[in-house]
């Protein structure tokens, strides 16, 4: 068994399931995908869905907890996220634990209707990274589902500017929209422990699998020479640009340029960002990766420990023009038998829909 699998409980939420093994889009997906002409609006796909399921969430609601809900589009509140389970000492919003279960199923709609509709991406890796806190909840206290949150920054509008912002432990989804389009889908933070578990059925999980074989495969088809070139001389026991770390991109780019990659490599590079890409939903995740296709020859690759990618402190980067996406292993915390993982992507420009400057 890898070192992503371990056994485990398996919990369902929403109903929604995901075998680890699953691949994520082909990168040919996004051939034929027009590449954003600005560096704000990054996709022109209706919204529409996703206004309905927040009012209709909104519906559900008590005046009191609508008040928890529907926050300003600042910067306090944007940027107030984590990878800890720091409750709403770190984050903003309504806890899911208070919500009745009609409000519950009608939250996760909301997150259903604006993230992607992969198989181990999107909001089947959302809603396993929800599972897997249940998972670690059964071994230690202050973990769960219930500990996540939910929160609109601005009125849910198809004409306005507004923030869809969720997160708990191990994640942050932030997706802003104004006018119709989606401004922007970074910050996006995952990670997961236990990095894989078999629920009762046999199904072995394991949310962050294609993330990390994804970069597994871009660092394995190296050369001893290319490797010695991304090769960073810092280590990292954490990803570089987590909470609290806005806008603090590195000013040079690290390690080795993509176009001096083969073609074969390049597309590689391009099928190891998808998975994060794909958190947004699928028009926009096409467009963002139009784009960052785009932005290839001027992006790099970068790693630190070993490449392999399976004890502390093993880490990877891809870092570009646009896209920033960061993953390294840790010393499990609960699961000490098994590495955990964090990652981050991030968008030099697009960060919280480029609507601050840090």
């Amino acid at each position: 068994m890898s070192v992503a699998c371990a056994a485990g409980t398996a919990f369902a939420l929403g109903g929604v399931y995901a075998h680890a093994e699953a691949a994520s889009a082909p990168v040919e997906s996004v051939s034929g995908a027009t590449a954003a002409t600005t560096a704000t609006a990054v996709s022109t796909a209706s919204v529409s869905d996703v206004v309905t399921a927040a009012n209709t969430f909104l519906a559900t609601l008590s005046t009191t907890q609508k008040s928890k809900v529907l926050l300003g589009f600042t910067e306090a509140n944007a940027t107030a996220w984590s990878n800890l389970p720091c409750g709403s000492s770190c984050r903003v919003g309504i806890q899911f634990s208070t919500l009745s279960t009609t409000q519950l199923a009608a939250a996760k709609a909301v997150v259903k209707a604006a993230t992607g509709k992969g198989s181990g991406t999107g909001y089947d890796q959302v809603s396993q990274i929800l599972a897997a806190d249940d998972v670690l909840g059964k071994s230690a206290s202050g973990y769960g589902s219930g500990n996540y949150y939910l929160a609109f920054l601005g009125a849910p509008s198809a004409t306005g500017t507004w923030q869809l912002h969720f997160g708990g432990h191990h994640l942050a989804v932030d997706l802003t929209y104004a006018d119709g389009q989606v401004e922007g889908a970074t910050p996006y933070f995952v990670g997961v422990e236990p990095s894989g578990w078999t629920g009762s059925d046999g199904t072995t999980y394991a949310p962050l699998k294609g993330m990390r074989d994804g970069m597994l495969a871009m660092l394995s088809s190296l050369s001893t020479t290319q490797l010695a070139q991304a090769k960073l001389s810092q280590s990292f026991g954490d990803v570089l640009l987590g909470p609290a770390k806005d806008g603090a991109f590195p000013t040079t780019k690290q390690g080795l340029q993509v176009n001096q990659l083969t073609a074969t490599q390049q597309q590689l590079v391009l099928a190891a960002l998808t998975p994060w890409v794909q958190v947004a939903d699928d028009t926009t995740a096409a467009s963002l990766l139009a784009t960052y296709q785009s932005e290839l020859d001027a992006t790099y690759i970068a790693y630190s420990g070993s490449s392999a990618l399976s004890s502390q402190g093993d880490y990877v980067r891809i870092d570009g023009p646009g896209v920033w996406v960061e993953f390294v292993c840790q010393n499990g915390v609960i699961y000490r038998s098994q590495v955990h993982y964090h990652t981050v992507y991030r968008d030099h420009i697009r960060d919280y829909g480029g609507e601050f400057s840090f």
